[in-house]
């Protein structure tokens, strides 16, 4: 399934759902972020996805980071909530859904990287190269507040 992406597009198409879903900042022992290349839009993202019934927001965010990256991890707390209805997402079904996600920092406790049917790559990387990929600037927001160590709240936007 291919997805585009829009953020503050007059042009975009109007949301005609919304799905809960969550996303990790996963660091490494040397500050590494933990990213995927997604197969559905060939950007750069946080692992994530969407939350499933029978299941606490905490295992979705266990699941999805392992699905996508072969990284399992423990959940440590909230990073941000993302539910900026200019950011919505199209997919080629019809689907075109308003972003709510919540973010969540979390560590490897285990696991081996690999990639999966939603991220062509998998990658640890520097915060100083984040720059030279091509992240949706609503996922570098997410990336920017995990990373800063000095806030003391959740985002909520």
């Amino acid at each position: 399934m291919s997805r585009i992406d829009y953020f503050g597009d007059p042009n975009a198409p109007a949301a005609n759902s919304v799905v809960p879903s969550v996303t990790a900042v996963v660091r490494d022992e040397q500050g590494r972020v933990l990213l995927i290349h997604r197969t559905d839009n060939s950007l750069w993202a946080l692992p994530g996805g969407g939350h499933d019934a029978g299941e606490s927001i905490a295992q979705t965010v266990v699941r999805e980071v392992r699905e996508e990256t072969g990284i399992l991890v423990a959940v440590q707390d909230i990073v941000g909530l993302y539910t900026d209805p200019r950011h919505v997402m199209e997919y080629d079904d019809g689907e075109v859904r308003q972003q709510f996600s919540i973010c969540f920092h979390a560590r490897p406790v285990g696991g081996r990287l690999r990639t999966s049917s939603e991220s062509k790559e998998v990658r640890w990387v520097s915060p100083a190269d984040l720059d030279m990929l091509d992240i949706h600037p609503s996922m570098r927001l997410r990336i920017t507040h995990g990373l800063d160590i000095s806030r003391s709240a959740p985002y909520i936007g």
